[in-house]
This record gives structure tokens, sequence and C-alpha cells, in this order.
């Protein structure tokens, strides 16, 4: 059996021809910073998160009780149809 040899006998050699290590240059000015697209979506789920932790408990009493009125046939009439629209419009500053 034989071993031929693979790689130079100067074990130097290679690191001889290594290149040197270059850092970044620094530009001049100010500093940046970028996030990915997925940062950008945790943190939008995180402020929303945090914004309903905020507000206010549901009343589950009132809930109960806007129930039971939309379940009578009698209580949705136009006064109420056109009551709740213009509370909506004000609410989103359309009118």
């Amino acid at each position: 059996m034989t071993v031929e040899r693979i790689g130079p006998l100067d074990p130097i050699q290679n690191i001889k021809k290594a290149e040197k290590n270059t850092r970044p240059k620094r530009s001049e000015g100010t500093d940046t910073i970028s996030l990915s697209a997925e940062a950008k979506s945790k943190a939008e789920i995180y402020n929303a998160t945090e914004l309903a932790k905020s507000a206010s408990d549901i009343r589950r009493e009132r809930v109960e009780e806007v129930k039971r009125k939309l379940q009578d046939p009698s209580y949705i009439s136009e006064k109420v149809i056109n009551d709740v629209a213009e509370k909506i419009m004000e609410f989103f500053e359309l009118s």
C-alpha cells in the first residue's frame, strides 16, 4: 500500500496565502437600523395586544340586554337603524 502526498509539506504555506481580515468600512454620518417584515408584524401584534389589555372590560349585562332587544322583531325599526348609522358615522368622523 502506498500513501501519496495530498498537499504541500509546509503547513504554514496555507496561512501565508490567507488574506487578512478586513473590517467593514464605517460610513460617516448617522446610524441606521432596518427591521424585517416579521419584526414589524410582531411589533404590530404586540401593540394591538397592549391596546386590548388597556381597554375597559366588556359589560356583560349590557351585551345581554342588546341581545334580548335584537331577538324582538319589533325592536328593529327605521328609527333604530338611523340612530345606529348616525352613531357609526360619528364614531368614524364621517358626518
